[in-house]
């Protein structure tokens, strides 16, 4: 699989939705996570990343402007024991309170299907960093079948001894339409370079601007456990 330019494959997509960036530090020393969220709708802009605990949530910029809740405020990113989740929805709570009970990220995921945002169907996608032995992740995507609400398709990708200066993307949209088209394929081979506030301002400055909301970005030495955070909002 071709490596792709992280910011060349940012750049060239108007609206590629929600997306994670999961993979290693080209020094190796860093596992590497980013989530960010774009918007086309107000009540979609008016949020902002905030810190809770270990994790982040989605939160109303203008409280007065929030229309519907509903597949827009969740918690993206939470932590378990060693385990690092990253969602574009409230199936982090799931993954977190299932793994808790002993079951693995792929059979949390088996509970839940895409989004129900007729006629999108927005699929669900999903990452989990593990840090107890070594460093290891998986990314999941539930989606609909080519848009039949009626059948639910899901994929599971994993990834052993990351190798130092690449990551996987995957996002919820091919691009801008109506409706939107979601994301095909296995996630995308992408380069991982620079320290963390090189490589947050390289993703943020090569998303839309007129569509990007939030990004979150965490680099987590592999040797101590201590993880460095930036969070960018648009809604300042």
């Amino acid at each position: 699989m071709e490596k792709l330019d992280i910011a060349k494959q940012l750049s060239a997509n108007a609206y590629p939705g929600r997306g994670i960036i999961i993979g290693k530090c080209e020094c190796g020393k860093y596992a590497v996570t980013a989530y960010f969220i774009m918007g086309r709708s107000v009540n979609s802009r008016n949020r902002v990343f905030v810190e809770d605990g270990q994790g982040i949530r989605t939160q109303a910029f203008d409280p007065s402007k929030l229309t519907d809740p509903h597949l827009i405020i969740y918690s993206p990113v939470r932590v378990l024991g060693k385990d690092v989740i990253v969602t574009n929805g409230d199936q982090t709570d799931t993954i977190y309170e299932l793994m808790e009970k002993g079951q693995t990220f792929e059979q949390s995921l088996r509970t839940r299907e895409f989004e129900d945002d007729a006629p999108n169907f927005t699929p669900r996608i999903s990452g989990i960093l593990h840090l107890e032995d070594g460093f290891s992740y998986e990314m999941s995507i539930l989606k609909s079948a080519d848009g039949n609400p009626d059948s639910c398709r899901r994929y599971t990708f994993s990834y052993s001894n990351p190798v130092a200066g690449q990551g996987h993307f995957i996002h919820t949209y091919m691009g801008d339409g109506n409706p939107l088209p979601s994301f095909e394929g296995e996630p995308e081979l992408v380069g991982i370079s620079g320290p963390i506030d090189e490589f947050t301002d390289k993703l943020w400055n090569s998303l839309n601007e007129d569509n990007k909301v939030s990004l979150f970005v965490r680099f987590i030495d592999l040797e101590n456990g201590t993880a460095e955070t930036r969070i960018v909002n648009k809604n300042k």
